[in-house]
């Protein structure tokens, strides 16, 4: 029985999607490409202008010249994000150890990220309300929570993308912080 062309096409797509995925996984089990790193175009270049309002009922804000200066770390975030609540135990730590962290809270409600910070505790030395979103679409941010690492003259050194666990904080943010003066 001879196969139509009309009936091959599938098979043939179908075997390349399967090909393209053995190949990732392939280079994923043998330690090559890893497709969990998703890169920056914003590394090494300036953080975006912005001015961000502060969160209504709190004080200050965020604007692009609060980071200028002095390292620190800007950690994008929502109270309806599970991660976010997964990882602040670690931003509070580091905020007890002296690092500056400003927080950007993205397309949420006032009252709910108050009561986030209320319940766990505020680590954000300067915090300001993405409430549209476009400040974090200038970030590159697609999802959160994501954490920029920048340097003392308001450039990107690392982005973090999902929750910092302790053990990311101390392989992966832990050498950033020490090469941006830190720790």
């Amino acid at each position: 029985m001879i196969l139509s062309p009309a009936r091959l096409v599938p098979v043939v797509v179908l075997a390349a999607l399967a090909g393209i995925l053995g190949f990732y996984l392939w280079q994923i089990g043998a330690g090559g490409k890893d497709i969990s790193r998703i890169p920056s175009a914003l590394l090494d270049k300036p953080v975006p202008e912005f001015a961000l309002p502060p969160i209504t009922g709190l004080s200050g804000g965020l604007k692009t010249a609060d980071l200028r200066g002095k390292p620190s770390l800007v950690n994008v975030w929502a109270s309806w994000c599970a991660p976010c609540r997964a990882e602040h135990p670690v931003l509070m730590q580091l905020a007890r150890e002296g690092v500056p962290i400003h927080g950007i809270n993205i397309r949420d409600r006032a009252e709910d990220a108050r009561a986030f910070i209320e319940t766990l505790g505020n680590p954000y030395t300067g915090l300001g309300a993405d409430i549209n979103g476009r400040v974090s679409i200038d970030w590159g941010v697609y999802g959160v929570p994501e954490t920029f690492i920048v340097d003392g003259a308001g450039r990107i050194r690392h982005r973090h993308v999902g929750p910092i666990n302790p053990g990311d904080l101390e392989n992966v943010l832990r050498p950033v912080l020490r090469k941006v003066g830190l720790e």
